[in-house]
């Protein structure tokens, strides 16, 4: 089977139910992305087809031969963070870091989403969603943390998507909590 992963042509032989997430985790070595809860329900697996979000533990490999797959390893590396990697890192959105790539490639996607002007279900202008918390959660709703960051993603997902976090900056943040620290 061939595959265009992270950017790259790839060939694999691998069984026609290997499931997209094993083919790149127990095949390719490709561990970012997190085998969870294997039932499609936690989104530690969530990995862009063709720049859309996908549960890769719910889809099989051969479904997706010839199709742009981009796990975490596409998205960005230590020397080029992408800038949701960025703003993760800046806002603190990770505790144990374990759902994180998901997160993190389900944010990408979902700014996609809405660039696109795709509506969610609390979308209230159906012309035009508004990047707000309640659109955030929503869209991310399918990415579970099991360390509750969920605070520090939608503010490192709004920075990104080009909405300040409620309340305060990033830089706001950085501040007080610098002046906390010295306190």
């Amino acid at each position: 089977m061939q595959f265009i992963i992270n950017g790259r042509a790839v060939e694999a032989d691998v069984d026609i139910r290997t499931s997209l997430l094993d083919l790149c985790r127990e095949h390719l070595g490709l561990t970012g992305s997190k085998k969870g809860c294997d039932h499609g329900q936690c989104g530690a697996c969530t990995m862009l087809i063709n720049g859309r979000r996908v549960n890769a533990c719910l889809t099989l490999a051969v479904m997706h031969q010839e199709d742009e797959i981009t796990t975490i390893e596409g998205i960005g590396d230590p020397d080029n963070l992408h800038p949701m990697q960025r703003a993760f890192v800046r806002h603190d959105a990770y505790q144990c870091g374990y759902c994180t790539p998901g997160q993190i490639c389900s944010a990408v996607g979902m700014l996609e989403e809405i660039g696109r002007g795709w509506p969610s279900h609390v979308t209230i202008d159906l012309t035009r969603p508004h990047l707000d918390d309640g659109e955030i959660s929503e869209r991310m709703s399918g990415n579970l943390c099991r360390c509750a960051a969920y605070p520090n993603i939608v503010d490192a997902i709004r920075e990104v998507g080009g909405g300040n976090a409620d309340g305060r900056t990033a830089d706001e943040k950085d501040i007080a909590m610098t002046e906390e620290v010295v306190a």
